[in-house]
């Protein structure tokens, strides 16, 4: 029998690091990881259309700070701010409610077309508008490689093209090693709700390799002063 391990948790903490960062005693841990669920549920199904790639919850004492990284943040943050504030009461008085005070950092999508979840998300929209599955998976594989990704598997189970009987489909190129934990693997399962029912979408994306850790929610620094600085 073959044993299914997720390629974020694998790699925890060898190259990659966790999304929530608190620390929670006996009781609290049970609560603490409902809300962290909550927060991350009622934020996919408001801000479907913002392609978000992940969201990170840190607790301190006193505060929250939720951080969001989107493919299109101008869909979170609305006119003006008014959606993050928005986020901010709902977070505070329906989901926590605890004295805490909520921080949310939206933060842009860099190459939303190496991202497993925003892949994963753009298949599932055009799956529910009963396009060609297959076309699909194909579109978004020559689409992904063109990019820059070294590999790309697309797995997706269901009745696809409404057909009566499910089955699995998969397509793939370039490679994808699962097993060497340094490889950098970006992976997603999206839900494509239709009416004939769900259809599961799995997305692995092989960047490359790394040495060392990897932290995407941390700011690059070197990146904000090629910015500022102009081009000679």
């Amino acid at each position: 029998m073959g044993h299914k391990v997720h390629p974020k948790i694998h790699r925890t903490q060898v190259i990659y690091t966790w999304d929530s960062r608190w620390f929670g005693r006996n009781k609290n841990y049970a609560q603490y990881s409902e809300q962290d669920i909550r927060i991350r549920e009622f934020l996919s199904k408001k801000f479907k259309d913002a392609h978000i790639d992940s969201v990170s919850v840190e607790r301190g004492p006193k505060n929250m700070t939720v951080t969001i990284i989107a493919a299109k943040p101008g869909f979170i943050i609305g006119r003006g701010g008014q959606g993050l504030d928005d986020i901010r009461k709902h977070i505070e008085r329906k989901i926590l409610q605890m004295n805490l005070k909520v921080k949310i950092n939206v933060q842009e999508l860099r190459s939303p077309a190496l991202s497993a979840a925003v892949i994963g998300q753009t298949i599932a929209s055009d799956v529910e508008r009963r396009i060609p599955f297959r076309r699909i998976m194909k579109q978004s594989i020559d689409r992904v490689m063109k990019a820059g990704a070294k590999g790309i598997k697309i797995k997706m189970s269901g009745r696809l093209n409404g057909v009566e009987i499910a089955r699995n489909e998969t397509l793939a190129a370039g490679k994808v090693p699962l097993i060497t934990l340094r490889s950098d693997v970006d992976y997603a399962f999206v839900e494509a709700l239709t009416t004939y029912g769900k259809i599961g979408i799995k997305v692995w994306v092989y960047k490359g390799e790394i040495f060392g850790r990897k932290d995407q929610f941390a700011v690059d620094e070197d990146s904000e002063e090629k910015k500022d600085k102009p081009a000679k």
